[in-house]
């Protein structure tokens, strides 16, 4: 089993391209190689497998929370299943990971959702999305500082807050109160959750 993230940056227009794409790229660019595991494509869209699906949802987060940080946002579907044919570019790639990330991705500007995930087992999809709209209630609303200490404290979660504190230079009251905004105990528990349940996950 694999996982295809499709994306795209919405409302990009409103800063110029080489605000999102370049931490864009060097985000992506960490999680593997073009474009063989990602591309960025049309202008604002993206596609990058993460081969190992547990770490997908947490991708995601990381990725919306690094858009929010500039004022942007990321609009996000994750597809889980197969890979039958393996190109040299991912977006000439196929299987049911793709199928259900692009079939996902259709409906999500109609649905005015940004990050939905689809494997294809019912009660999965529906136990997932329904944690994963409650938790968008926040990240969707993350300012610029939430989602900065987010990016910051994910990457490095061994960190003490003075730690996060030193990368952010702000105090340690201000690193403790970005961190309740953000909710980000919360949301590192429903990852936890989607981790336990996709190893039991049957396709």
């Amino acid at each position: 089993m694999t996982s295809i993230i499709i994306g795209d940056i919405i409302n990009s227009r409103k800063l110029s391209t080489k605000k999102w794409l370049v931490p864009l790229k060097q985000f992506l660019a960490n999680q593997g190689k073009s474009p063989k595991d990602w591309e960025i494509f049309r202008g604002d869209q993206f596609q990058l497998e993460v081969k190992n699906p547990e770490e997908a949802l947490l991708i995601a987060i990381q990725i919306k929370a690094l858009m929010k940080s500039i004022k942007l946002d990321a609009r996000m579907s994750i597809g889980l299943g197969d890979k039958t044919h393996n190109a040299k570019k991912i977006s000439e790639s196929n299987g049911s990971a793709f199928i259900n990330s692009g079939e996902l991705f259709e409906n999500l500007k109609k649905e005015k959702n940004t990050l939905a995930i689809k494997s294809g087992n019912a009660i999965f999809d529906y136990e997932i999305n329904l944690m994963l709209r409650l938790a968008l209630l926040t990240m969707d609303n993350w300012l610029p500082q939430s989602s900065e200490f987010v990016s910051v404290a994910i990457k490095n979660q061994s960190f003490s807050q003075e730690q996060i504190g030193e990368i952010l230079n702000i105090n340690q009251a201000a690193v403790s109160r970005r961190k309740s905004r953000s909710q980000l105990d919360l949301i590192l528990e429903f990852d936890t959750f989607y981790r336990e349940k996709i190893k039991n996950l049957s396709l």
